[in-house]
């Protein structure tokens, strides 16, 4: 089994807050915040409340901004900047916006983090989304597969210095010996439990085997936020999890 860095098993579900309200939300928090390892705000929720939500959520509770930064390599520095001002634990960038993008946004915030004593937030980097296959990535005028994609923006991203990557379970284990640092972060979408389907979702697997393969942190949605008991959904895929612990 491959190495990753030693992290509690019960706080390695990130649970994704894809609904449409603040309100919303806050309720699911009140509902797993004691054993949620930390809450993504992505796209919707970000859109439909604002940073002001996410500096709320953020002052009790790990935060995942998942706003897959891309741009030109100023804009997002100052996004991630940004994303540090608001206490945010983790957000991410779009690997294919290509090192200098990367390399910029890990020296400003080092530097910004410095200045204003800001703790620093993990930088990690989107390799290939999970809703993404080799036809998708033809579509767009790349010729490699899909996994020789994530490998090789995984490297990219390790190159830059920052501390982890996005990547479908399919790839973990490759990811991690392609990168070769026990200290990078893999946090794996895609991920749904034996008693979910798979959505919209192509490039997926379960917790205990996206566990076993080497993944850090599991983003799980819709099989936890769906649930009819949401904190029983949780503790059954802790269960998976620990199953391959």
């Amino acid at each position: 089994m491959t190495t990753t860095p030693a992290i509690e098993s019960e706080k390695r579900v990130i649970v994704a807050l894809d609904v449409e309200s603040a309100d919303e939300a806050r309720s699911i928090i009140r509902e797993l915040r004691a054993e949620a390892g930390a809450f993504k705000i992505g796209l919707q929720l970000f859109t439909a409340a604002g940073p002001e939500f996410v500096r709320e959520v953020a002052a009790e509770h790990r935060v995942f901004l998942d706003l897959k930064f891309h741009d030109i390599p100023n804009t997002v520095a100052k996004a991630a900047i940004e994303a540090a001002r608001l206490g945010v634990w983790m957000f991410n960038v779009h690997a294919s916006g290509g090192s200098e993008m990367m390399l910029e946004t890990v020296r400003s915030l080092h530097m910004a983090c410095e200045q204003e004593r800001l703790k620093r937030p993990l930088a990690i980097a989107v390799t290939v989304l999970t809703s993404s296959d080799t036809n998708t990535l033809h579509e767009t005028g790349i010729e490699r597969s899909a996994e020789s994609q994530v490998l090789h923006l995984a490297r990219l991203a390790a190159e830059c210095g920052l501390d982890g990557v996005v990547s479908s379970p399919l790839e973990v284990s490759a990811v991690r010996r392609a990168v070769g640092n026990t200290g990078f972060l893999i946090v794996t979408p895609g991920v749904r439990p034996e008693f979910a389907t798979k959505d919209d979702q192509k490039r997926v697997m379960t917790p205990r085997r996206a566990a076993a393969e080497g993944s850090n942190y599991l983003v799980i949605g819709r099989p936890i936020v769906r649930a009819e008991n949401r904190l029983a959904a949780l503790r059954r895929i802790y269960e998976e999890i620990e199953a391959a612990d």
